[in-house]
């Protein structure tokens, strides 16, 4: 049983032992107080080495990791890991949105603007010693970002113009990589400079080696199985241990080249993330087992008032950067056999615009607010964050849609659907309206907005069954394109929009309403439709890059936010703020929406009690 795992079991027998006979109380405050020690003993803060004490920060995170191989990521707590392990040439400040050099100590734009040319800082290692040179940012780039073989999500967001050609990357000498674009691409250098760069010694061989049933060595390799020590970085940490669904430990990488310039950046020695769910993060926080905490507003209410006597503080970044929806399956595909992915009769269904803007109007949000994230929230109206300078508020004329069951049933009505004496849903053919809303186990405000949906979309005549699974057997459903609606949600701590073309480009890797074919998909998928609104933002998405003036830019984004909202392949509904509480023994720490706690780890210090 894992230190979670004895967390939930204490308070249960605790609990219990307010409810038992007297007698019976003495043996049960016996158990009580084994677990409390054992407890003690679990605790995050008390974990260290045999040999030494070293400096040590907690966090956790509701699920393993999926993989510890960058471009085959899918899960915003892989991407947690990676922004311990690896760098890109460049960086975001956390704080200003401003781009700072990184592996890359400088760079020149061209005057067009259609060339980059970045110089490395002189000698670069991985961490297992060896040169990071420039031959590993043009690998990093040409053999696998841009290898059409690897179905990364990344190469998306490279794509440029109507085209969809790539830039090309070029090694000028050791320390010197030049990319060029054939035509203006706004988001040039956070991207060239923004992904993490990776290690061709290791890789190279990976990409020439293919397994029994013909799949690249690649794919296996940096799975959750494999050894921390074959796991090659160039980050302030590398993995030390992984413990699957207990913790994963990362211990200071020697060779991070800010280790090296004479600062002894990052201060802290190691970092363990527990696994453990959102309401054990809660009582290991408060117990001191963890040192920052990403809490939930239920947390926040309970923790406010222990601040002071805790040693800790509450930090409110404003709203997360991320997006939490109702989203319906669209794909009118067939695989291979000739069946339907989604039963053709719901998907009628869903892909009826005013069974969309039904549902949009009854849901009740404000409840969802008020209840599920105790007014510590907006409602959200589009999938750009208002900290965006792109954003398009409701004010200036994006469509929104309040509560309105009555409304609801009227288009209902009005698009040929009917309600029987029982005042069920029914449509054209009299088919009860029914479907099941898929939701991650993981997140108690994902739990609680699916059954509110499910309640709200009842009193309109529709029934709606929730299928709860872990993470990964979610993701598994959306990757074989097996689920009718879901709720979910994307994060992405970008100011730049076009971060978002791998969601909404339709043929993106990450365009779950309507997934399209992937490369190298075998057997094929038959029959995908892409409908006139989805070309319409794959326009835009194009001219967004295209557009270096940020007022037409500005006017572009406003005008894909508008599809959006009135098409509704995501339903969208509350954004969380983003809160964090961390011990006051953590110095340096810059919390924000856009950065997270953890964006200057390398500048972080623990000041013990």
């Amino acid at each position: 049983m894992g230190c979670h795992q004895l967390v939930g079991l204490f308070f249960r027998v605790w609990a219990i032992a307010q409810r038992i006979h007297p007698l019976r109380k003495q043996a049960v405050s016996v158990m009580v107080g084994v677990l409390a020690m054992v407890l003690t003993a679990c605790n995050s803060t008390h974990f260290r080495t045999e040999v030494n004490q070293v400096s040590q920060l907690v966090f956790a995170s509701p699920s393993d990791p999926s993989t510890f191989n960058p471009p085959l990521n899918t899960s915003f707590f892989s991407t947690t890991v990676f922004s311990l392990i690896n760098r890109g040439l460049a960086e975001t400040n956390g704080v200003t949105g401003e781009i700072e050099p990184e592996l890359a100590e400088s760079w020149e734009v061209s005057e067009d603007g259609l060339s980059i040319i970045f110089t490395l800082r002189d000698g670069l290692k991985w961490s297992d010693g060896q040169p990071l040179t420039a031959d590993d940012v043009v690998f990093t780039f040409l053999n696998i970002y841009l290898n059409e073989e690897i179905p990364t999500s990344v190469r998306d967001i490279l794509r440029i113009g109507a085209t969809g050609v790539y830039p090309s990357v070029k090694k000028l000498d050791r320390r010197r990589i030049e990319f060029t674009t054939p035509e203006p691409f706004a988001p040039f250098l956070r991207y060239s400079g923004g992904i993490d760069i990776l290690p061709k010694h290791v890789l190279a061989d990976t990409l020439r080696v293919k397994d029994s049933a013909g799949q690249l060595k690649f794919f296996s390799t940096w799975g959750l199985d494999a050894d921390p020590r074959d796991i090659v970085c160039n980050g302030p940490y590398r993995i030390k241990r992984f413990e699957p669904s207990e913790r994963l430990i990362f211990e200071r990488n020697p060779h991070y080249w800010r280790s090296v310039e004479g600062n002894s950046q990052p201060h802290i020695e190691r970092i363990v993330m527990q696994i453990m769910t959102d309401k054990n993060q809660l009582i290991s926080f408060r117990s001191g087992g963890l040192d920052m905490f990403e809490t939930t507003p239920e947390g926040f209410e309970l923790l406010k008032r222990e601040e002071a006597r805790g040693k800790f503080t509450l930090y409110n970044g404003g709203p997360e950067f991320s997006t939490r929806f109702l989203v319906f399956n669209l794909n009118q595909a067939r695989n291979a056999e000739g069946k339907s992915f989604v039963d053709p009769i719901k998907s009628r269904w869903f892909n009826t615009l005013a069974f969309r803007q039904a549902i949009a109007y009854g849901i009740n949000r404000e409840r969802m607010k008020n209840t599920t994230y105790r007014g510590l929230g907006d409602l959200q109206h589009s999938p750009i964050n208002p900290q965006s300078p792109y954003y398009f508020p409701p004010e200036s004329g994006l469509k929104t849609y309040s509560y309105a069951p009555e409304q609801a049933k009227q288009l209902l009505q009005q698009a040929g659907f009917t309600y029987n004496s029982q005042g069920q849903l029914l449509d054209w053919r009299g088919n009860r309206v029914r479907f099941t809303l898929l939701v991650k186990s993981e997140e108690k405000s994902r739990l609680d907005a699916a059954a509110q949906i499910a309640q709200d979309l009842s009193k309109i005549g529709m029934q709606v069954d929730l299928q709860v699974y872990s993470f990964n057997t979610v993701l598994e459903n959306l990757i074989a394109r097996n689920w009718e609606s879901y709720v979910g949600g994307f994060a992405s701590r970008s100011l730049e929009p076009h971060n978002q073309f791998n969601i909404w480009f339709s043929q993106g890797r990450l365009h779950q309403f309507n997934q399209g074919p992937r490369p190298n998909e075998d057997p094929p998928i038959l029959g995908w439709r892409v409908s006139d609104w989805e070309k319409e933002i794959d326009r835009l998405f194009t001219l967004g890059v295209q557009e270096l003036d940020e007022t037409k830019r500005r006017e572009v984004y406003h005008q894909f936010q508008q599809i959006v909202q009135e098409q509704l392949p995501f339903i969208y509904l509350v954004n969380s703020l983003d809160l964090e509480a961390a011990r006051d023994r953590i110095h340096n720490l810059k919390f924000t929406a856009l950065g997270g706690p953890l964006w200057n780890v390398q500048e972080l210090e623990l000041q013990e009690e």
